[in-house]
């Protein structure tokens, strides 16, 4: 039978958002999970769920995933039709639920002029669903004493309607009242029911600019995806000349001035630039107005696209009004939020307890979303430290900030200090608290660059080389990891893949017993996840190097949840075929099964052999491998590599890597079109090898 979570709440903005975003994460990363919502407004796509559908790729219409429209629920109930309207809704969930292992189910969002029935609809709804209930209260804007008697009359309502309490979640608390309010609710609340209190965290209570844009209409003048979602603190009406409007600039303020205001517009544009004013999240010019031609061919000169600009034909006063009434959601395209809400959930809430008081089952299935949540949550378990030398990428800024708010594991950034701090502030990043060394300043240098030339003075390099070279950003992030002043590096967001890893090969070396650094990608299929090797590295590996590649391989695969199954790869199965290369595979075969018995290997295989149980069937019979292969080892380059970017394309999988394997500490290298979400995967990979260590 399905298992199910009902979130409800008794008033508005209590931040089930952030509640059920925490559950569908985890959850999404263990069984086949649905997201319902029994009532949603008629017209329009609920936001809830269409950030869920979004954000967990949940292979469900969002029409299905919801039970009635507010007009209808009216209708039944103003005819005293409250039965045939709970069974609407049980029908719809009946169906979703069939399809999944476990739903969620957000309550509805007190917001219509019908709220007056909506918690006793809530409690009804969820005993018809046969659900248990995490009750949410909002927790700021009132004094400790009310917060508990909410809490309290919320719960006992509950009850008295017989609804089963799974859980009590005061969110958005006042951060500073944190232990006192978990002290009183103890007390309070003697049940047996895990109580949580979340703190209110200011970053998802501001409105992006995207958002704004959104809900007042705006045309968007300029401005990138990643700018559009920076969070938006603050109104500044631009009324004043330009000096004094520059005294009451603040960070995150959002400019609103009319769009013939040349000087409003210059200044609020270089103010940023200069570092020595607050960077603003954006300008909105009003009246229909655009800068005057020579302003827009300055600007277009100056190439400055560090500020969102918004347009608008509403008058200033207008405008204002109407962005002072934006309030602030989660969308799926805002990762920052997102991660910020998951950060706060994991910190503050026992989420594997409550869905262990539901008996959930993990499912056999493993798809992207699984693995990746299974990337963060391994990567939490014991924080390590990752260094990332590309302290002024965008890219890598903005990833470095996704690993702070969920927690993956401590960052250092490598760069000119100003400069790395400078491009931080730009970007209205979260970032204060991460560590900024500056390569070519850094007291480390001498003392590295040491360490350095006894390591490699064999090999010809001076003193005075060695110096030199530890001023570059990869050597010194090595050396870093190489010293245990950081437990791993990830870096080529800007830099080549022979670049990042000459350091490590140099003086890093390989593990015992591995004579070659190789690399894998790990291939996200739909239900599945395969291990490819190598696919970045060596161009013509020999047969041992092919072994110390496929046993390099499976430890990888075992130190990511994967059982490995390894298919040495071929043009030929079996004994079927002769030649150089097939001979290859058979001797790299032969040496891996004599230094890892214990593994299960097959070769040579050919790739249809290797994963399908029918053609195996008749290529291979008996084989513990053939059809049911994980691990995928190429006998070259050519063939890796062009193979893992056909099934990237083909089969729309989700290629994470390259993940470098056989060093003595994880170094890994990007590629140098990765994306936001790429590189945040890379660092917990880094950072679960370093457990490893």
């Amino acid at each position: 039978m399905t298992k199910g979570i009902y979130i409800t709440s008794a008033a508005p903005q209590s931040g089930k958002t952030v509640i059920a975003l925490g559950l569908m994460d985890y959850l999404a990363g263990r069984c086949r999970v649905g997201f319902f919502r029994p009532i949603v407004k008629e017209g329009e796509t609920d936001a809830l769920l269409g950030l869920m559908a979004s954000r967990y790729q949940l292979p469900f219409p969002v029409a299905d995933m919801a039970g009635c429209s507010y007009e209808t629920a009216r209708l039944l109930m103003a005819a005293g039709r409250s039965e045939d309207l709970y069974g609407q809704v049980l029908d719809r969930y009946m169906r979703l639920a069939d399809q999944c292992d476990f739903v969620v189910c957000a309550g509805t969002d007190y917001r219509d002029a019908s709220a007056v029935f909506e918690l006793e609809f809530n409690m009804e709804m969820a005993n018809h669903l046969g659900l248990p209930a995490v009750a949410v209260i909002k927790g700021c804007e009132r004094p400790l004493a009310d917060t508990l008697e909410a809490t309290q009359v919320l719960v006992n309502t509950l009850r008295d309607h017989h609804c089963e309490v799974l859980a009590v979640v005061v969110n958005r608390a006042e951060p500073e009242a944190l232990q006192s309010l978990e002290k009183e609710l103890s007390r309070a609340l003697p049940g047996d029911y895990p109580c949580y209190v979340v703190p209110e965290d200011p970053r998802l209570e501001r409105p992006t600019v995207r958002e704004i844009a959104g809900a007042i209409q705006a045309e968007i003048v300029s401005g990138s995806d990643e700018l559009l979602a920076g969070g938006v603190t603050g109104i500044k009406v631009a009324a004043m000349e330009l000096p004094h409007f520059l005294d009451h600039l603040e960070d995150g303020s959002l400019v609103i001035v009319p769009g013939d205001r040349s000087d409003i517009i210059l200044g609020a544009l270089a103010a940023g630039l200069s570092g020595r004013y607050p960077h603003i999240a954006g300008l909105v010019l009003t009246g229909d107005l655009q800068p005057a031609p020579q302003i827009q061919g300055m600007l277009a000169g100056l190439g400055i696209t560090s500020i969102p600009i918004l347009s608008v034909p509403s008058d200033t006063f207008t405008t204002a009004i109407q962005v002072h009434a934006v309030e602030s959601r989660i969308g799926a395209e805002d990762r920052r939020k997102i991660a910020a809400a998951l950060g706060l959930v994991e910190a503050h809430m026992r989420i594997p307890e409550l869905t262990e008081r539901v008996s959930l089952d993990k499912s056999e299935r493993v798809t992207p979303l699984m693995f990746q949540y299974d990337l963060m949550q391994r990567a939490k378990r014991q924080k390590r430290h990752i260094v990332l030398p590309e302290g002024t990428d965008e890219r890598v800024l903005r990833a470095a900030e996704m690993a702070v708010l969920r927690e993956i594991c401590h960052i250092t950034l490598l760069g000119e200090v100003d400069d790395v701090r400078r491009k931080i502030a730009s970007l209205g990043l979260n970032l204060g608290e991460v560590p900024i060394i500056d390569p070519l300043q850094s007291e480390q240098r001498a003392p590295f660059a040491e360490q350095y030339f006894q390591l490699r003075q064999h090999k010809g390099i001076t003193r005075e080389m060695a110096h030199d070279l530890l001023g570059d950003p990869n050597y010194f992030g090595t050396m870093m990891a190489y010293l245990g002043q950081a437990d791993g590096m990830v870096s080529g967001a800007t830099h080549t893949t022979a670049a990042t890893i000459r350091p490590a090969l140099e003086f890093v070396k390989t593990l015992p017993g591995i004579s070659i650094v190789s690399s894998v990608f790990f291939m996200c299929l739909d239900d599945r996840v395969l291990v490819y090797g190598d696919c970045a590295i060596n161009p013509d590996p020999t047969a041992e190097q092919l072994a110390d590649i496929a046993i390099s391989s499976a430890q990888t695969a075992e130190a990511f949840g994967i059982a490995p199954r390894v298919a040495m790869l071929s043009y030929s199965t079996g004994e079927s075929g002769q030649g150089p290369d097939v001979d290859k595979v058979r001797a790299a075969t032969a040496l891996v099964r004599q230094r890892r018995p214990d593994l299960l290997v097959e070769g040579p295989l050919q790739y249809d052999a290797a994963i399908d149980a029918d053609v195996a069937k008749l290529k291979a019979p008996g084989s513990l491998v053939a059809g049911r292969a994980n691990v995928f080892i190429f006998p070259d380059l050519s063939a890796g590599n062009n193979a893992y970017k056909a099934v990237q394309r083909a089969a729309d999988a989700i290629a994470i890597g390259p993940v470098l394997q056989g060093l003595k500490k994880p170094i890994n290298d990007l590629s140098r079109g990765a994306l936001v979400p790429d590189i945040v995967n890379t660092i917990a990979i880094t950072a679960i090898q370093a457990q490893m260590g």
